[in-house]
């Protein structure tokens, strides 16, 4: 991996992390056009520099996190399905991103999914103002984030979705499934740094591409979040649907030719 690579993959990241298209899938895909062979580092780093995207949320919602210690107690109660989830299941996790056969099925599956969201959900919009959690709605929205574990879902399709099955409006949802990014990206990233520290160790040129990384997914999520708020509070998921259908019907040709390959995902 290059510099310039490092730029490309937190472009997709900040763009995707918290659009419900599946950042992971994307990267993997990015990958792949790319070149970038498999390898600890790869996969560590696209974990890493979603650290970048999780400050764009404090950013632009710092109020929020200066609420109540209830605010946080939810968050936390989110966050503990995909934290005993990832720790008992990480290695057949990492196992699927080699896979970009699954990704490609996944996205077409929540593809179809969103097509009908607005549609299932539409008596949700009436209400418009801020909606508060419960903890066992919170819960709830925790166990869906789990499902995201496989590459291609996306965390924020499924964190949303979580949320509007438990009564919340597609902004309230969205943004909700922006605050529980925050411990849940933390915790992944911080475990894949630590791992990769001991396994292999970090160089000071690992050090520099990843903090480009960083740098460049913030950038770049700061200005993805205002505007997928906007266009999902007006427009709903539809487009979001359509694209992901599409995406993952051309990845499905591109591997049935050969044109990508299994080897180059990340």
């Amino acid at each position: 991996m290059n510099i310039w690579h490092a730029i490309i993959l937190a472009i997709i990241e900040g763009i995707t992390e918290f659009l419900p298209i599946s950042s992971t899938g994307h990267m993997i895909i990015g990958s792949s056009f790319l070149g970038i062979a498999s390898n600890e580092y790869v996969k560590m780093f696209t974990v890493a520099i979603q650290f970048g995207a999780i400050l764009s949320v404090l950013v632009l919602y710092w109020n929020k996190f200066l609420q109540s210690v209830d605010f946080y107690l939810k968050l936390i109660i989110a966050f503990i399905p995909a934290a005993v989830f990832g720790l008992l299941l990480n290695d057949y996790i990492d196992a699927l991103l080699d896979n970009t056969w699954v990704v490609a099925v996944m996205l077409i599956a929540g593809g179809v999914v969103l097509l009908f969201v607005d549609r299932i959900f539409a008596k949700n919009e009436a209400v418009q103002a801020e909606q508060v959690l419960s903890n066992k709605k919170a819960l709830i929205i925790g166990f869906f984030q789990v499902i995201a574990m496989i590459p291609g879902v996306s965390r924020s399709a499924a964190t949303i979705i979580g949320g509007l099955t438990q009564q919340l409006n597609r902004k309230n949802a969205a943004e909700f499934s922006f605050f529980l990014a925050v411990p849940t990206m933390l915790a992944a990233t911080g475990y894949k740094m630590l791992q990769y520290h001991l396994d292999t160790g970090f160089s000071p040129g690992d050090m520099q591409i990843l903090a480009l990384g960083n740098i460049v997914a913030f950038i770049v999520a700061l200005i993805a979040i205002k505007g997928f708020i906007g266009f999902l509070t007006k427009y709903g998921f539809r487009f979001f649907g359509y694209y992901r259908i599409i995406v993952g019907i051309l990845i499905l040709i591109l591997l049935s030719k050969g044109l990508i390959t299994e080897a180059n995902s990340i």
